[in-house]
C-alpha cells in the first residue's frame, strides 16, 4: 500500500472518529437538557402549582390545549388552570373540544380563561368552559356564531374553455362544488347544519353564562365587544388579567397566591429528551439560533365549519 493511501485511510478514520463523539455528545446533552428539566420541573412544583396554558392563533380541529388541559387536570401538583387565550377561532369542532376539556377539567379543579387580547368565536366558546372568564379592558371578544366558507369556479372554466363532469350517487352528494353553483337544495343542506351548530353554540351560552336563552341570541349576531362591553353584557365575569385571576382563585377557590404558576408542558418522559426545549440548548450548542425557524411546524388543517373572527389587515392586499 504506498502512503498517499495510508494517509488517505488515516483521514477517514479520524473523520469518523469525529462525528461519532459529536454524536454522543449530543445525544448526552440533550438527555442532560431533558434531565435537568424535569428536575427543575420537580423542585418548583413542592407544593403545588397553578398551571398555564396557552390557547392562541388560529384553532384547529384537534387543539394541542386538549392534552395539556387534560394532563393538567389529572396532576396532582396542578392546583389550579389559568388558559391564557389569544385567538380569533378557528374550527367550531376544534372550540367545541376546548370547551368539553375544560368542563371536564373544571370537575377537578378551578379554572380561569383569561383573555389577553383576543377571544372571539371558537375561542370564546373555549372560554365560556372555565369557572371564570378575566379579560383585558381592551381586549375582542363575541363574534358568536358560525360559518360556512366555499368558493366556485364555474364561470372561470367556461371562459378558458375547460369542461367538467361527474357522476354521483345522488344529487347532494359531494356538495358544494367548487366546479358547479350551489342548487338551492344545497344551499337549504348547508343552512341547516350552520343553523343547527348556531343553535347549540347560543344554547351554550345561555347556559354557561346564566341568562335567557333571547337574551343569548340577541348577543349572537356575530358582534364584536371589548372587555368593558362584554362585562356589561354578561360575557365576562371581570375586567384584568392574571392578577385578577390569581386573586379570585384565593378568594373563591382557596387557592393560595403563594403558588407559583408554570406553564404547562407535555408530560412525555420519552418525548421529553426531544422537546423544543431541548433541541433548543442543542442548538445553541451548535452555535445556532433557535428562534429563526420554528423547529416543529405546525399544520393547519380545517374541514367543516368555522368560528372564527379575523380583522382584515391595514394597509394589506
Amino acid at each position: 500500500m504506498d502512503t498517499e493511501a495510508i494517509l488517505e485511510r488515516r483521514r477517514l478514520r479520524r473523520r469518523a472518529s469525529f462525528w461519532r463523539v459529536s454524536a454522543i455528545i449530543i445525544l448526552l446533552a440533550a438527555i442532560a437538557g431533558a434531565a435537568l428539566t424535569v428536575w427543575d420541573i420537580e423542585a418548583l412544583d413542592g407544593e403545588g402549582v397553578v398551571a398555564e396554558i396557552k390557547i392562541d392563533g388560529f384553532i384547529t380541529t384537534r387543539p394541542n390545549a386538549v392534552e395539556l388541559i387534560n394532563e393538567a387536570a389529572e396532576a396532582d401538583s396542578a392546583k389550579a388552570i389559568l388558559l391564557h387565550i389569544n385567538s380569533g377561532g378557528g374550527a367550531a369542532s376544534g372550540g367545541e373540544a376546548l370547551y368539553r376539556s375544560i368542563r371536564a377539567a373544571s370537575e377537578e379543579k378551578p379554572v380561569v380563561a383569561i383573555i389577553d387580547g383576543l377571544g372571539a368565536s371558537a375561542a370564546y366558546m373555549a372560554a365560556i368552559g372555565a369557572d371564570r372568564i378575566v379579560a383585558r379592558e381592551t381586549a375582542i371578544t363575541g363574534s358568536i356564531g358560525v360559518i360556512f366558507q366555499y368558493a366556485h369556479f364555474e364561470e372561470l372554466l367556461r371562459k378558458v374553455g375547460a369542461e367538467y363532469e361527474e357522476i354521483k350517487s345522488a344529487p347532494l352528494k359531494g356538495e358544494p362544488s367548487i366546479f358547479e353553483d350551489l342548487s338551492p337544495a344545497a344551499e337549504a343542506m348547508i343552512k341547516s347544519v350552520v343553523d343547527d351548530t348556531f343553535d347549540w353554540f347560543v344554547d351554550l351560552v345561555a347556559e354557561r353564562r346564566d341568562m335567557a336563552r333571547f337574551q343569548a341570541q340577541r348577543l349572537s349576531d356575530g358582534s364584536i365587544y371589548t372587555g368593558r362591553q362584554a362585562l356589561e353584557r354578561k360575557l365576562i365575569d371581570e375586567v384584568g388579567g392574571a392578577e385578577e385571576a390569581r386573586a379570585w382563585l384565593a378568594a373563591d377557590r382557596g387557592v393560595s397566591e403563594d403558588l407559583p404558576t408554570r406553564e404547562w408542558e407535555k408530560d412525555d418522559a420519552f418525548t421529553s429528551v426531544f422537546s423544543t426545549d431541548a433541541l433548543g440548548v442543542l442548538a445553541r450548542l451548535l452555535g445556532l439560533n433557535p428562534d429563526a425557524a420554528p423547529i416543529l411546524p405546525q399544520r393547519l388543517v380545517v374541514d367543516g365549519l368555522l368560528s372564527v373572527w379575523q380583522a382584515p389587515e391595514i394597509g394589506g392586499r
